[in-house]
């Protein structure tokens, strides 16, 4: 059986909708099911002269063919146009992950891939929105970690998307050893890793330079590590994250765990920009996603690169099936 993909557009004013288009001339291995409004994809369509059958989603399965896109009808709350976001479309977005969302509860989905969503403009419509990582969570009742991936590179975070004033109260004793023994299990379960390797970066300059420039690593983050260690996990750390990434060090490793978002995230997208794919560990469903924002300064112009939407479909695909996505 080919699973079967959602595939969410995510903000209409973006460059999601046009992404969703561009990978419609690629063959996958699955059912791709797009869920969106089909008006405003057949419009973006017209705009940058791209050719698609648009099939109405009915429940049945169709492999991907290409030049043919699914599309389960959402209709927009009001007309979007490109570049130009409106949070009257807040509405429109949250049903797009609603459905995604449960239909991967149930039978309906083997997995979702989400295009990019604007979170100022959904809390600007009074719909309190943190990210895509702590939606499905809250829906999903799991430990959301967000980790992404380019080639070999594995790159997890112990906090997401939080101010920097507060990240260094979030990082906790029992918040590092869930978030640890979560990229364990996944890595085993997904990944078909037998034994990850996980390396722990500390918070501060040189993680903490032995408490002169920070006591996080020694009242929290290594004694976090040891309970792990215990437990039979093999982490190491804190280690300076101006150092980890050293390719002679991260050889050692099948995967880093960041303590912040800017700690980790720009050192992935410099290796893969256009391939690096975000994934949510720690919850009963697969979930994908590209690694950049709405571009709306892309969106409407046929400048916008597929690359990471396409990584996102094809590592779904694999992750759809456990121990399927390779050491």
């Amino acid at each position: 059986m080919r699973p079967r993909i959602a595939l969410t557009s995510g903000e209409p004013a973006g460059v999601g909708p046009e992404l969703c288009l561009r990978i419609a001339s690629r063959r996958f291995d699955c059912e791709l099911v797009c869920l969106g409004d089909r008006e405003l994809l057949g419009e973006r369509a017209r705009q940058l002269g791209l050719r698609v059958n648009l099939r109405p989603y009915d429940g049945t399965v169709h492999a991907q063919e290409p030049g043919t896109l699914t599309v389960a009808h959402h209709p927009l709350c009001v007309p979007a146009a490109a570049g130009r976001p409106d949070r009257r479309n807040a509405r429109y977005v949250i049903g797009l992950l609603e459905h995604a969302c449960d239909g991967a509860l149930g039978s309906e989905f083997s997995a979702i891939v989400t295009a990019p969503v604007h979170k100022g403009i959904i809390n600007d419509a009074g719909q309190p929105f943190t990210g895509h990582t702590e939606y499905f969570a809250e829906r999903t009742g799991g430990l959301p970690v967000m980790m992404l991936v380019t080639g070999s590179l594995r790159v997890a975070l112990a906090t997401t998307h939080l101010p920097l004033r507060e990240v260094s109260a979030a990082i906790t004793l029992s918040s590092l050893c869930d978030t640890l023994a979560v990229l364990d299990r996944d890595l085993r379960a997904r990944w078909g890793i037998e034994h990850p390797r996980i390396a722990v970066c500390g918070l501060n300059p040189h993680a903490g330079e032995g408490g002169h420039l920070g006591e996080e690593e020694i009242r929290v983050i290594a004694p976090a590590i040891d309970r792990m260690r215990r437990q039979g996990l093999a982490v190491q750390g804190p280690l300076p994250a101006d150092t980890v990434f050293v390719p002679r060090v991260l050889s050692d490793y099948d995967a880093i765990l960041t303590m912040y978002h800017d700690q980790g995230l720009p050192v992935i997208k410099h290796v893969g920009f256009d391939t690096a794919v975000n994934v949510t560990l720690g919850l009963p469903i697969v979930r994908t996603s590209v690694d950049h924002g709405t571009a709306l300064d892309l969106a409407g112009t046929g400048r916008a690169d597929a690359g990471s939407l396409l990584a996102a479909i094809e590592l779904a695909v694999k992750l759809a099936h456990p121990k399927a996505a390779g050491a």
